[in-house]
């Protein structure tokens, strides 16, 4: 099959688009959604989804049909940045588009994983998806909390750092809606624990309230220590959305 001309672009790193497929992805492997409910999940995130693997593109829905069918068992996420690689465990050729994306995919296959990372599609003025890339990734399970330790880390985090972002002052920062979560194809499927519902919610809007934070009207002095508190908080998000979004899996083994 040729490919068709495109452009692609990175997908913004803030783009829930990696969790919306490993959470929709796994309920639907653990038999609590059907396929085609997933996909629209994943779509209305989105837009059209495309898989590239050596110089053709499937649409996701054969590419998922195939994997399966090679034994696909499960997703896991992958939120990394530069220092701190969470949830990858290589090639560094693998580890090193992941991290440049911010957020990555490992579908866990009958002895292999696959990994897949997300860039943004755009076809033309009206087109706009998803373009995955593939490469082979490592099968040793990666070096991530449970989801007990990332909860208890969690709200840690957050008391630390809203006692010391009252010290710091500076314009007040906004703090998304709960029901906002589900609009932004952040909210986890049906199938997962209480539990893991509950800490990806809480992860979900720190998130938000991360990327919303405004270094306007503050000094160096309150920027550097405003920047130190919210590094040490996104740490414990990231780690939080991971062991979220795993959660149904690890409950299976």
């Amino acid at each position: 099959m040729a490919v068709r001309p495109h452009i692609v672009d990175r997908v913004h790193t803030d783009s829930p688009i990696s969790a919306t497929l490993v959470a929709w992805g796994n309920a639907w492997l653990l038999g609590h959604v059907s396929l085609e409910t997933a996909l629209d999940r994943v779509e209305r995130e989105a837009g059209p989804q495309v898989v590239a693997a050596e110089g053709i593109e499937t649409p996701l829905l054969a590419f998922l049909l195939d994997r399966r069918i090679e034994g696909l068992s499960a997703f896991r996420l992958a939120l990394p940045v530069s220092g701190d690689p969470l949830g990858l465990t290589g090639p560094p050729s693998f580890n090193g588009v992941a991290i440049d994306a911010g957020q990555a995919v490992v579908a866990v296959l009958s002895g292999r994983c696959l990994g897949l990372v997300p860039s943004a599609d755009r076809r033309g003025s009206s087109y706009r998806g998803v373009r995955w890339a593939t490469a082979e990734a490592s099968a040793a399970p990666p070096d991530v909390p449970s989801l007990a330790e990332a909860e208890q880390s969690l709200r840690t985090a957050m008391v630390a750092a809203t006692e010391a972002l009252l010290g710091v002052g500076g314009p007040a920062q906004g703090f998304p809606a709960a029901d906002a979560l589900d609009r932004a194809g952040e909210a986890l499927a049906p199938g997962y624990p209480g539990r893991a519902h509950r800490v990806g919610a809480l992860a979900a809007r720190l998130a938000v309230a991360l990327r919303l934070a405004d270094e306007r009207g503050l000094t160096s002095g309150q920027v550097a220590v405003r920047g130190a508190v919210l590094r040490d908080l996104d740490r414990a998000v990231r780690r939080a959305r991971v062991a979220a979004h795993n959660a149904i899996v690890e409950s299976q083994v």
